[in-house]
């Protein structure tokens, strides 16, 4: 059996270095070691390298929890209250929206 490979776009890999490189940025004007943030955040050294390298096959979840140690802002709210803000907003608009798409059927037997 063949393995898939995944490819990204190259604003999608810029992203994931930026976001990688903001958390480098912020541990070590924390005076952090990788070994003190990775405690913190309950991972092992190499993922957090991976993290600040911008690996995309890292997890979502751990790659906003260590930006969240180290203070990188996030969606560009500073306090949590702004990030519920913005997820109510979106679930005002996403409540406007049908809850599923589909294409439609083009009849156009004359």
């Amino acid at each position: 059996m063949a393995k898939t490979i995944r490819t990204y776009s190259q604003a999608t890999r810029e992203a994931a270095q930026v976001l990688g490189k903001l958390i480098r940025l912020e541990r070590k004007e924390r005076r952090m070691t990788e070994a003190d943030l990775a405690a913190r955040a309950g991972i092992s050294r190499t993922t957090l390298q991976k993290i600040e390298q911008g690996d995309l096959k890292c997890e979502l979840g751990l790659v906003f929890e260590v930006a969240t140690l180290v203070g990188v802002t996030l969606y560009g709210a500073d306090n949590p209250s702004t990030v519920a803000l913005y997820h109510a907003r979106i679930n005002d608009r996403l409540a406007l929206l049908p809850h599923s798409v589909r294409v439609p059927k083009v009849d156009d037997d004359f």
